[in-house]
């Protein structure tokens, strides 16, 4: 246990040099090519597979799980990223709203933030009582054996971030139109409370990080490093192998016949560009 919170604190060399984009581009793309492959072996073999990303505001988990999923099926790598739980589902089991989403045969969930918001957002934030927080903390590793013991490969990844690089994040957000809106309220406010994240955070690992569900945690300072690691890591956790298929060969396009373009008025869109 000790391990895991020195790592999760630990700050990366400053010597480590940015990784070039080129460089990136390439290495993820062989990456990409494993990942179409696990694809169907999970499809072939009906596995069921369940990845938690985590991590402080501007870490990075939304260009990894994009990262991780621009070139695989949506159908079979769903992301789940739930919105603010209703009047209703404020009234249910904390875990039940979670639970319809987990993996059937054949299928990889990845949860865009989860479960775990009771242990940092709402705890922070006194969205829930310390009663609620210590309840949870308590049955959540026996929620995470069940799904386990029912055949689900459960993963989850942390990402770290130091406080100068979770800044100049934040600040760049509030200075490109394309990212504004990652910017909410409530990220202002959790952005001024470091340090109480930093101790929901300990806490959780300390109740949390289980030889079933172990915390895997990642260094996001550099974002390219960090997706290519996180999806290196999820490829070496999850045995697969390739599926033999047969050579694609596109068939001979059928003749027109009597078929003939129609004099048809199409509203075609104004070419800008």
């Amino acid at each position: 246990m000790a391990k895991v919170k020195k790592d999760a604190q630990k700050k990366p060399s400053a010597q480590t040099p940015k990784l070039k984009n080129k460089d990136y581009l390439e290495q993820l793309r062989r990456l990409h090519v494993e990942l179409v492959k696990l694809q169907e072996w999970v499809t072939q073999e009906g596995i069921k597979v369940c990845v938690v990303f985590e991590g402080r505001d501007g870490a990075g988990k939304g260009g990894t799980i994009k990262a991780l999923t621009e070139r695989v099926s949506p159908r079979i790598f769903r992301v789940v990223a739930l919105p603010a739980p209703s009047e209703r589902e404020k009234s249910q089991m904390y875990m039940q709203r979670y639970l319809p989403h987990l993996p059937a045969a054949g299928e990889v969930v990845i949860f865009d933030r989860s479960w775990y918001n009771r242990a940092g957002v709402e705890r922070v934030m006194g969205f829930c009582t310390d009663e609620q927080l210590d309840k949870f903390l308590k049955s959540v590793p026996l929620v995470e054996r069940a799904i386990v013991e029912s055949g689900v490969i459960l993963l989850k990844y942390w990402l770290e971030v130091s406080e100068e690089e979770q800044t100049r994040r934040l600040e760049a957000r509030i200075k490109d139109g394309r990212k504004i809106w990652k910017l909410s309220p409530m990220d202002l406010k959790s952005y001024s409370r470091w340090y109480e994240y930093s101790r929901a955070r300990d806490d959780m690992f300390q109740a949390t990080d289980t030889d079933y569900g172990p915390w895997l945690v990642a260094d996001s300072n550099d974002k390219r490093r960090a997706r290519l690691n996180i999806i290196s890591d999820l490829l070496s956790r999850i045995p697969y192998k390739n599926v033999q298929r047969e050579q694609v060969k596109l068939p001979k396009r059928q003749k027109p016949g009597s078929y003939r373009e129609p004099d048809y008025p199409f509203r075609r869109i104004p070419e800008k560009f």
